[in-house]
């Protein structure tokens, strides 16, 4: 799934006006997954809590909810006595880019409910260990975005941004779709299991286990739209705002991996922490790997392949990028770290400090930003992930003692 923002951005750099139009599509992806942060971590929850089918319906109630209010708060967003003042006015955003970013928003209206939806589904199916479905949603997702984007490339005569938006919408909603088909098994299953082991799932333990996880996922997704917003104001803006999502396009590629173990982690566990070592041992083995490999597209002639011939950057804008991918090396390693010490907490139902801790990591991105990119003046884009990396690991050393602290309290997990 990674790689469908660099690809997005390769056909967009191919478009009439690409500095725009990459420009545009950036802020526009960081508002829309700004805005889709509260039901993120629905994937978690159904994991850890769907049991039975009370629990079953409650967390699904509870998660149709969360996808009709976030779709609300981007309809608020899209009206435009707010809209306008926010990008051209605080953002000081170009005219011509705000108008690209306000039909973009509303192409990726159905993103946020459509992410909510298919990864409470996703989470039942990790949950029953059928998680080659799960790729194989991906599988469609890629295939209904790369086709929509391709029509919209040699057909139609629009703008870049908005085919990239398009795709990304036309894409989440078919792996929705097909995440809701391919759960029927499971869903089947769990509907008829009604002897759960323990007590009923009650709406309100599901609001005190979920909250810290959304407050959580609000908190880190808003780093996107406030460093977008530091860049504007900083060295090189426009340059630095065009090349921003492809530097962390290729840098998810490699983070992705950490962000998929955090669900493994969590559904291979055990209820008193059995598999600790093993899981622990592998996600060292991943981190590692999962950085070499984008040190190997950073510091290699490599790098010029992707984000010229690849990516369709121009060389000046190529030379802006080079070096902030260098510095997000260290970056993957540490999401794996991140996935792991989440996955310790949700299983030890102590999710508070995932929430303290995430609150650290994004208050020194913003601290480290206004350093070196308002105090030291570099550009834009450079001191943006320097930010980005300073901060994920001081969140990584808060969590140090609180996962040590739910281990201690597990026996096998402390072998």
């Amino acid at each position: 799934m990674a790689f469908e923002g660099p690809f997005l951005a390769a056909v967009i750099a191919r478009l009439p006006d690409p500095k725009f139009n990459l420009a545009a599509y950036g802020v526009a992806v960081a508002f829309a997954i700004l805005v889709e942060a509260p039901v993120i971590m629905i994937m978690s929850a159904s994991t850890a809590l769907v049991e039975d089918r009370g629990s079953f319906l409650r967390l699904r109630n509870f998660t149709y909810g969360l996808n009709l209010a976030v779709t609300g708060v981007m309809l608020v967003v899209l009206v435009p006595g707010l809209f306008h003042p926010l990008m051209t006015g605080l953002l000081r955003l170009p005219a011509n880019v705000a108008r690209l970013i306000h039909t973009s928003l509303v192409i990726l209206l159905p993103w946020p409910a459509a992410i909510g939806y298919r990864r409470f589904y996703q989470g039942l199916l990790i949950r029953g260990g059928r998680t080659r479905l799960i790729a194989m949603g991906t599988v469609i997702r890629l295939t209904t975005m790369t086709t929509t984007a391709v029509i919209l490339f040699t057909a139609f005569a629009i703008p870049g941004a908005w085919v990239g938006a398009a795709a990304l919408s036309s894409g989440v909603c078919a792996e929705a779709i097909a995440s809701r088909l391919m759960a029927l098994r499971t869903v089947r299953e769990l509907r008829a299991r009604t002897d759960g082991s323990g007590p009923p799932l009650a709406y309100g333990r599901i609001a005190r286990f979920y909250y810290p996880l959304a407050l959580t996922s609000l908190i880190g997704l808003a780093v996107h739209p406030m460093l977008t917003f530091f860049m504007g104001r900083a060295r090189l803006p426009l340059e630095s705002l065009a090349v921003f999502p492809v530097v962390n396009a290729l840098s998810f590629i490699f983070r992705a991996f950490g962000l998929s173990y955090q669900e493994v982690s969590i559904a291979l566990l055990g209820k008193r922490f059995e598999h600790v070592r093993e899981l622990r041992r592998f996600a060292t083995v991943l981190g590692l790997a999962a950085s070499a490999g984008l040190a190997v597209i950073a510091f290699t002639p490599v790098s010029r392949l992707w984000f010229e011939t690849i990516s369709g950057l121009t060389p000046d804008l190529t030379a802006v990028a080079l070096g902030p991918t260098r510095i997000l090396v260290i970056l993957p390693a540490f999401s794996v770290m991140l996935a792991f010490q989440r996955s310790l907490l949700v299983n030890g139902h102590d999710t508070t400090p995932i929430t303290w801790a995430t609150v650290v990591e994004v208050t020194g991105i913003a601290l480290l930003f206004l350093i070196f990119g308002f105090g030291f003046h570099l550009v834009g884009v450079t001191a943006a992930v320097i930010a980005f990396v300073g901060g994920r690991l001081t969140g990584n050393g808060v969590l140090l003692r609180p996962c040590r602290r739910v281990l201690s309290g597990n026996p096998a997990g402390t072998r």
